[in-house]
């Protein structure tokens, strides 16, 4: 618990300088990421007033629960004006590429959590990687393919040097980067993702990519377009 009050404390900072005591903060998700914020929310000496939707039995001691569809904008900014919500904080990844911060945003509430357009680094791997090209980021040499191009797919790869990374460009709920050791795993996997469409409209683009080796860094900002902590 040390260890999430480190990362969300920053969140419980910005959230004491918006205003007033006893300020309404809703927390849309609720797995463990949620979790943690809320619990991060609520060390604030603000004592705000904490509501998650849909929440956890993790976090029914910690915030209130409330009903709210969170992957529809309208239902948020609906929810949100029907609690007096000051300040909504997005957990996951489907409600921001939904476009509900952009909601909140034109509503007047404030919220945490990027537009549309930016969650698209998260929301689809192949813009995220036509990004870090375009912008000279270094990544993985890599190319994408539509999900109705197997064969071009299948030519890529067979190119390729093993092991290599293929993955489902859309959101997959954590699952859709599989690491390929042999040819024929990387072969049935592709298969998998364009043929049987294992993970759905997340394999509409498909990504290959050289394999890197090497510790898997994750860097947390929270910021406000102008400062960040």
């Amino acid at each position: 618990m040390d260890q999430a009050v480190w990362y969300f404390r920053p969140v419980a900072i910005w959230a004491q300088r918006l205003g007033r005591d006893g300020m309404n903060i809703l927390v849309l998700g609720g797995g463990g990421r949620e979790h943690a914020l809320v619990w991060g929310l609520a060390q604030s000496s603000d004592r705000p007033n904490v509501f998650i939707a849909p929440g956890n039995a993790g976090t029914e001691q910690l915030a209130q629960r409330i009903d709210c569809d969170i992957v529809n904008p309208i239902s948020v900014v609906r929810t949100a004006r029907r609690y007096d919500i000051d300040l909504v904080v997005i957990g996951p990844e489907i409600p921001l590429v939904a476009g509900v911060a952009d909601a909140l945003r034109e509503s007047g509430i404030a919220v945490v959590g990027p537009s549309e357009a930016a969650a698209q680094l998260e929301g689809s791997k192949a813009f995220s990687k036509a990004f870090m090209q375009r912008h000279g980021i270094p990544t993985a040499s890599y190319a994408t393919f539509s999900g109705e191009d197997f064969l071009g797919a299948k030519a890529y790869l067979d190119d390729q040097p093993i092991p290599i990374v293929i993955k489902a460009s859309g959101l997959a709920a954590g699952k859709g980067a599989v690491v390929c050791h042999e040819r024929a795993d990387a072969e049935a996997t592709l298969r998998e993702m364009m043929i049987d469409r294992h993970f759905g409209a997340a394999t509409d683009e498909v990504v290959i990519e050289a394999f890197m080796e090497g510790e898997e860094v994750s860097v947390f900002v929270l910021t406000d377009g102008d400062s960040y902590q």
